[in-house]
């Protein structure tokens, strides 16, 4: 599908849609208690990725049923998991490496598959570790097969690459006898999520010590059964916020003041750019970065860091955005671990605009052409993680065409 994008000015009232991230932490969690109760899952617009991680989570045995948007979710024994069909995780890194330890516990053999892209992404910390333990861990272009069995002990795991690895550790390991251990070595980046991840184990009766980035967890513990409301997505609120930023009336609501989830700081530095900050560090909230490139080149321009792992995501963020805002006529300059984007006249692009088969990139890129106008081709690649995006923002008086 592509989309065309009339010059609008955005305006109106919405709520952000759940969070994708608390989503997945929060069926994983239910599906491994005795049976819970999960609110705002979807909130009218399942992600494509949350879809993936249920779909998994019920062919591996769990317990699951849907009425709107409630969930209940439970009895998923990940020591006797059902194994007779393969896990097809379709795009969804976090479905893959939030996965992948849990099926570690049986000692089946288990394969899970997904898109090409996803195996292009780093897996290369449980692969470690499977080698150490003697794990079977046979990867191809679209898919993992696991046998063996995880053990508890010291697991020390680089900061730079994923949190989602030391995630996957922490759904685990507390099901296992002894106490287990993770070290975080380097620098911790995306530290924020695990945050959101040790709130969510906490709702459902999981403890783990954290000391800075050493993390002590004990074994034999169980998930409790729990009631749990999933919170409105900032990354996504992003994307709303900005067409108010950029000249809108748009109220975006959902988002508590008190939230851990880190692309919080949206809100910061939005704020900042309008104060004539032109320096971010994007190390602890790398999925904020191409809404953050597309309003910089409105914007006046700005500089970035901490964008290495932007690579390693569903398009090599930094380079699709450089190639995209080339056709409104900003350059952007990719360096290692740094992204320029210049000071430059916004222009409506004369050619179509290419999504990368990225949700973010598409959102981003339709933001920007609600100042200029513009056509983004294969623009459903926004169902990855807000299916409804094109609607919501119709709601919000930007007018534009479906082809």
């Amino acid at each position: 599908m592509n989309v065309k994008i009339y010059p609008s000015r955005a305006s109106g009232e919405i709520t952000a849609p759940p969070s994708k991230s608390l989503s997945h932490r929060a069926l994983i969690c239910g599906a491994l208690s005795g049976g819970s109760t999960l609110y705002n899952v979807f909130g009218g617009h399942q992600s494509g990725d949350v879809g993936a991680t249920l779909n998994c989570l019920c062919n591996l045995g769990a317990d699951i049923c849907v009425h709107g948007l409630k969930v209940k979710i439970g009895n998923f024994n990940p020591f006797d998991p059902k194994t007779d069909t393969e896990l097809d995780c379709v795009e969804s890194g976090s479905t893959l490496r939030f996965l992948i330890p849990l099926c570690l516990l049986c000692g089946k053999r288990i394969t899970l598959r997904g898109a090409e892209r996803l195996f292009e992404r780093p897996l290369g910390v449980y692969e470690d570790i499977c080698r150490e333990q003697g794990i079977l861990f046979e990867k191809s272009k679209n898919s993992v097969t696991l046998c063996g069995k995880l053990k508890s002990g010291i697991y020390k795991v680089p900061g730079d690459i994923s949190s989602q690895f030391i995630t996957g550790l922490l759904f685990a390991l507390p099901l296992l006898d002894g106490v287990s251990i993770i070290e975080v070595t380097g620098k911790f980046e995306s530290a924020s999520y695990v945050d959101l991840t040790l709130d969510t184990l906490a709702e459902f009766g999981i403890k783990v010590t954290r000391n800075g980035n050493r993390f002590v967890i004990l074994g034999n513990q169980r998930y409790q059964s729990s009631e749990y409301t999933v919170e409105s997505d900032c990354s996504n609120a992003a994307f709303l916020q900005a067409l108010d930023f950029l000249g809108g009336d748009v109220t975006v609501n959902g988002i508590s003041d008190s939230t851990h989830q880190g692309d919080r700081v949206y809100k910061d530095i939005f704020a900042a750019m309008e104060r004539g900050e032109r320096h971010f560090d994007l190390s602890d909230c790398p999925d904020l970065a191409p809404i953050l490139f597309a309003v910089a080149s409105a914007k006046g321009g700005a500089e970035f860091t901490g964008t290495a792992r932007l690579k390693i995501k569903e398009s090599d963020r930094a380079e699709a955005m450089a190639t995209e805002l080339a056709k409104f006529g900003v350059p952007v300059i990719v360096k290692e671990n740094s992204v320029s984007v210049c000071d430059a006249e916004l222009k409506t692009p004369t050619e179509v605009l290419d999504a990368h088969n990225d949700h973010r990139i598409v959102m981003s890129l339709a933001v920007l052409c609600t100042l200029t106008g513009g056509e983004i081709k294969d623009a459903e690649a926004c169902g990855k993680s807000y299916r409804g995006f094109f609607d919501d923002i119709e709601k919000l008086n930007v007018k534009l065409e479906r082809i």
